[in-house]
């Protein structure tokens, strides 16, 4: 299509968009887009539509067909409140859960929501004002409800907002529900559709309640409080980063027993705009500048940061030499699972049914903890709907004892089915105290982890390839390393692929092939080498980008041998992406 064609199709698209069932402000905004000179921002606005993906949608706010805004919002919601009456039709009554995070039209868009569910007589718990995501999948099992949804984009930069839609067990769908749900929306074509003249007797505002619950049953998670106890003033800086996180983990963490949190007064801002960073992702460093300046300046032991809908958790600590340095997210969940599963050894609590889970691309250490240990370890793919899906598949049958992922999402408990920060910052507080009873801290008991159960090392590089030629090249590379793989990487013959496109593992070896035992096919290619290294190779399924995820091995004696095995690691990582011919 020429740029002239697409001109006139976008515009075509926007001048329904000066109807008067569309709200004054909309029309002004659309109308300034198409007398605008530069034709740029109406084609953004409308080349296509925002997608209702099997993880809701996610985009730029502004109007538009592919924006966020009270009508892709109001069709999305109007979609699943469509499915939920089919679905539940049997029920006298059905329930959502609604929440939002701190971003800008969040509440806006929290309270449509609310209103167009009321509005096809669904009950609506609405909370009171922002909460952390693991909180509304929290409240949808604890209130009975049979969906819930939950605004928020995350981390992404402030310009973007997000719908996040969970099903009855607390947790984002997998078909056949997504599926589902996405034909519901689709089929919402004209404004006319929703239901926007809501009915206030069936929205039920929800808080302080609902929070005290939570963290009643989060305080359960402890396994140490006698070593809490002894260093309860263990100097801990924690940072909201302008998010939900503020609303309870200062709570939490005075629950579990800490009395020296200290904050970054600057970050306690509740701001959609996240004007102390220029992104509020807690795995980037100068997103945790702030919060680690503030921790020099006191001598704090930890630091601890969750992202603005408190999923997601950073983590910083002290080196040998007292410099701060971040923990990368295979780190963290390695910490937390080598604590959950060792801890409960030293309890005497390990019965033979516990389980733990972690993504494909995860690291593999994680698994040796586990078999050392008779823990079953259950891989998953990326994305906590998945390690939810393996919880609901062992409800009844064994115990659940943490499950996480590289990117920087953990959960303790089971009462949840999606990442939490506010369980798991508390937790690494209390694993930092009992680190401290032996002696040790973070740092030293991240080596101690290496040395008894082999050392690796991973690094993630994401490839961009925007627009259509992007997306083509993309498929090309997908293909070639399909049809092409490499038969060396950095000097180890490859012994092994995975492809979770057909789902076979291919033994080069002796040419045997097994099946995967997987709910789903993905786009996803492993390959594994006689040295022990491993790289996952992904298209994103949200952005013009293919992933790469490297995990290499190396023999470490000692810890006095760990930041030499670290940069030998780091030359061994280079030369898998060179063979790969990743740049």
């Amino acid at each position: 299509m020429s740029k002239n064609d697409l001109i006139q199709s976008v515009m075509k698209k926007a001048e329904a968009w000066l109807a008067p069932v569309y709200d004054p402000d909309t029309r002004a905004e659309v109308k300034a887009m198409m007398e605008a000179e530069d034709k740029t921002p109406l084609i953004e606005a409308f080349y296509k539509d925002l997608e209702f993906g099997t993880g809701g949608l996610r985009g730029i706010m502004g109007a538009g067909t592919n924006r966020m805004n009270i009508y892709t919002v109001g069709a999305a919601t109007q979609g699943l409140a469509n499915y939920l009456k089919d679905a539940f039709k049997d029920l006298p009554q059905i329930s959502v859960c609604v929440g939002h995070d701190v971003r800008n039209n969040s509440r806006k868009f929290a309270e449509l929501a609310a209103d167009i569910f009321s509005a096809n007589g669904i009950k609506v718990y609405l909370f009171d004002d922002c909460r952390p995501t693991p909180e509304i999948s929290y409240g949808i099992r604890h209130l009975g409800c049979q969906s819930g949804v939950v605004v928020t984009a995350s981390h992404n930069p402030k310009e973007y907002n997000g719908y996040k839609a969970y099903w009855s067990d607390g947790a984002q769908m997998i078909a056949p529900h997504d599926v589902k749900t996405i034909e519901y929306v689709n089929a919402i074509t004209s404004v006319d559709q929703i239901k926007f003249t809501p009915n206030k007797d069936l929205i039920e505002i929800i808080g302080e309640k609902v929070d005290d619950d939570f963290l009643t049953d989060i305080k359960k998670l402890s396994l140490s409080p006698d070593a809490i106890a002894r260093h309860k003033d263990m100097k801990i800086v924690y940072t909201p980063i302008h998010g939900t996180g503020m609303m309870l983990i200062y709570d939490s963490l005075s629950r579990w027993g800490f009395n020296n949190v200290i904050h970054v007064p600057e970050q306690d801002v509740k701001s959609g705009d996240f004007p102390t960073v220029d992104s509020p992702n807690p795995e980037n460093a100068s997103a945790m500048a702030m919060a680690i300046a503030k921790a020099r300046e006191v001598g704090a032991d930890i630091v601890v940061a969750s992202d603005p809908d408190a999923d997601r958790i950073g983590l910083v600590v002290r080196d040998k030499k007292g410099e701060y340095q971040l923990v990368n997210g295979n780190q963290i969940v390695m910490i937390f699972l080598y604590y959950l599963i060792t801890r409960n050894v030293e309890l005497g609590r390990l019965g033979g049914t516990e389980y733990c889970v972690k993504t494909i691309v995860t690291t593999e250490t994680i698994k040796r903890i586990a078999d050392a240990n008779n823990v079953t370890c259950y891989d998953c793919y990326t994305g906590f709907k998945w390690i939810a899906d393996v919880m609901r598949n062992n409800e009844q049958t064994a115990r659940y004892l943490g499950g996480g992922e590289e990117s920087y999402g953990f959960l303790a408990e089971d009462f949840v089915r999606d990442k939490d920060a506010v369980s798991a910052i508390s937790l690494m507080c209390e694993i930092a105290a009992w680190a401290a009873d032996k002696g040790m801290n973070l740092y030293e008991m991240l080596i101690d982890i290496y040395v008894k159960y082999g050392f690796s090392r991973e690094r993630g590089v994401s490839v961009v390839r925007p627009g259509k030629t992007g997306a083509e090249e993309i498929q090309a590379m997908m293909k070639n390393f399909r049809e092409n793989p490499p038969k060396t990487l950095a000097g180890s013959p490859v012994t092994a692929i995975k492809d979770y496109l057909d789902l076979n593992c291919r033994n080069l070896v002796t040419g045997q092939v097994e099946k995967l035992d997987f709910p789903a096919t993905s786009n996803v290619l492993q390959f594994f080498t006689e040295s022990g290294d491993k790289v996952s190779v992904r298209p994103s399924g949200t952005e013009p980008k293919i992933k790469f995820y490297v995990e290499v091995r190396e023999p470490m004696a000692s810890a006095a041998d760990y930041e030499a095995t670290v940069a030998k690691a780091e030359e061994h990582i280079d030369a898998v992406l060179s063979d790969l011919g990743v740049k």
